[in-house]
């Protein structure tokens, strides 16, 4: 029998990320596997919750467009769903909340890490502020994460960082898993002409929040001059900035925004190679489902991406920052785009969600 896991999270439905379509995607799993996982997360516009969604009063993050920020407070129906354990996959107001219930309630407290926080000083400091910043938030995460009876992250470098920073608590690896039966290789002559792109010319792209921390730029820098077409799915704060740099490049951009998660499959098939020049993933799921499509990923040698990106099998890395090693890796990826494909697609079953909440279910094992 699985236990019932109290997810607290302070990002869910409506918006949409890595955090969200994890969680989304376990509870879909474990409640597939007769298993109970209700969420509490900040109430937003434009979304009903379903059967065990449960949002809490929240208001808009001033530092960052479209986020909530909820309240600290936990459900009145939370105790009538008898946890057996709480999962809080964020350190902070929601996450506080599942501390303090796990506490009263004599429960234990899984954590899953999976941005470092201290990349987040970019959205509320600049100049001198931004160093303290950020040792203040690598403090607050050793704080809460040691207050964790299991920490669980979805990569080994992720491990690496928690343990250099002195989490002392056992931490699995869980991987996110992608949802192989959504993302696979399908046909994309509608996406290529509803959105205008050329399927007979060399297409480079990129989806997902266009955070500064993801260095995106680099795509822009590093393609300036190629004979290839750069797509940019997504949204975020960093766009902006994005597309001045795209007006000076040279070569040719599109920004198709926010794209329904039904559309991703033919996005990540339409590409010749998925380009992510982030240093700061604690695994890089986008990365994993351009590969479920079939797409090698040109990536920079950083974070899980050391990881993920394997040379030569599902794509190549380059040192991070590096604009010209970073071309030559969008070129070789390019050269080498048909037997990368073929690594890719052997790979598909040992990077499902299947396989990831077969290790959730293991991990939590260990605390019965």
């Amino acid at each position: 029998m699985l236990p019932t896991a109290a997810v607290f999270t302070d990002t869910y439905l409506p918006t949409v990320n890595g955090v969200t379509y994890t969680i989304q995607t376990w509870r879909e799993q474990w409640e597939g596997r007769d298993g109970e996982m209700p969420v509490v997360y900040p109430d937003g516009d434009g979304y009903d919750p379903a059967v065990g969604e449960w949002p809490v009063r929240s208001m808009s993050f001033p530092f960052y467009e479209g986020f909530n920020v909820a309240m600290p407070s936990v459900p009145d129906e939370l105790p009538a769903a008898d946890p057996d354990l709480i999962h809080a996959h964020t350190p902070f107001l929601l996450g506080l909340s599942g501390l303090n219930y796990a506490r009263q309630h004599d429960l234990p407290l899984v954590a899953s890490y999976h941005t470092p926080t201290s990349e987040y000083a970019d959205y509320i400091a600049e100049g001198w502020l931004r160093s303290p910043v950020e040792r203040a938030a690598r403090s607050y995460e050793k704080w809460y994460m040691n207050r964790a009876e299991m920490v669980i992250v979805p990569s080994e470098p992720a491990r690496h960082h928690l343990r250099e920073i002195d989490v002392r608590a056992p931490i699995e690896v869980v991987p996110n898993g992608v949802d192989t039966e959504q993302f696979k290789p399908v046909d994309t002559d509608e996406f290529c002409r509803t959105h205008g792109l050329d399927a007979d010319r060399p297409l480079v792209g990129y989806t997902g929040r266009h955070g500064f921390e993801k260095e995106l730029d680099l795509i822009l820098d590093a393609t300036d001059g190629m004979d290839v077409t750069v797509v940019f799915g997504g949204d975020g704060p960093a766009r902006d900035r994005l597309e001045r740099r795209a007006a000076t490049a040279d070569v040719d951009v599109h920004f198709l925004g926010f794209l329904d998660r039904g559309d991703l499959p033919a996005f990540y098939s339409a590409l010749d190679v998925f380009a992510f020049p982030s240093p700061v993933e604690t695994q890089g799921l986008v990365a994993l489902e351009a590969n479920a499509c079939g797409t090698p990923v040109a990536a920079v040698d950083a974070g899980a991406l050391s990881d993920t990106v394997r040379n030569g099998e599902n794509g190549y890395r380059a040192p991070p920052g590096d604009v010209g090693g970073f071309r030559e890796t969008i070129e070789r990826t390019l050269r080498d785009r048909e037997p990368l494909r073929e690594n890719c697609l052997a790979q598909r079953e040992s990077i499902s969600v299947d396989h990831a909440v077969d290790a959730l279910r293991e991990a939590y094992a260990l605390l019965e």
